[in-house]
């Protein structure tokens, strides 16, 4: 695994051995980073359920200003550490290591909402539903938050409406798919 493009561009990142992580795939991440690279630009770019951080990385060599990373697995927040070491990116990067819930609650109130907020956590465990459902009534994403989930091909995001997201776009591979929500307005509702 790799960093696709950018100032760390071509640089390897670690991963975990075994299956306690399920890394995003250069060619996938490749895809998701060419659609969305507008939004990544100084933007603050928050990694939920980081892993090996590939994600929140690549955004920081795209030009994010900020990416923070939750990640309950303490060998797996070390191996972010040692990936924004390599790429020379750690001082634009945080790492949180806790539950999900607990990393989203010490976010808050502490700067203004994320542009992107990212999260790719295990899947059919309905994590991203559970993310979802906190954020709706958080200051960490506004109407202007792009929001993205990977999931399995089979995972249901028609939750996603009543709870105030609309779904922007759906990105669908072999294996998994890319959701994309934003907060709806007022006007929306």
């Amino acid at each position: 695994m790799r960093v696709i493009a950018g100032t760390a561009r071509r640089l390897q990142l670690k991963t975990l051995e075994g299956l306690d992580t399920r890394p995003t795939t250069d060619r996938i991440k490749e895809t998701l980073f060419n659609m969305i690279w507008q939004d990544v630009v100084q933007t603050r770019f928050l990694d939920c359920f980081a892993g090996s951080g590939a994600i929140g990385i690549e955004a920081l060599s795209r030009g994010a200003a900020e990416a923070v990373f939750i990640e309950k697995n303490p060998k797996a927040a070390a191996c972010i550490r040692e990936n924004l070491e390599t790429t020379h990116l750690k001082e634009r990067g945080r790492i949180l290591t806790c539950d999900i819930l607990s990393g989203l609650r010490r976010l808050e109130g502490q700067k203004d909402a994320f542009g992107v907020i990212f999260m790719d956590p295990p899947y059919d465990h309905q994590w991203e539903r559970m993310v979802l459902e906190y954020l709706r009534d958080s200051r960490l994403a506004d109407e202007d938050t792009l929001l993205i989930a990977e999931a399995s091909l089979d995972t249901d995001f028609s939750y996603a409406e009543p709870l105030g997201y609309r779904i922007d776009r759906e990105k669908v591979y072999k294996t998994n798919k890319h959701i994309f929500l934003k907060k709806q307005t007022g006007q929306e509702r």
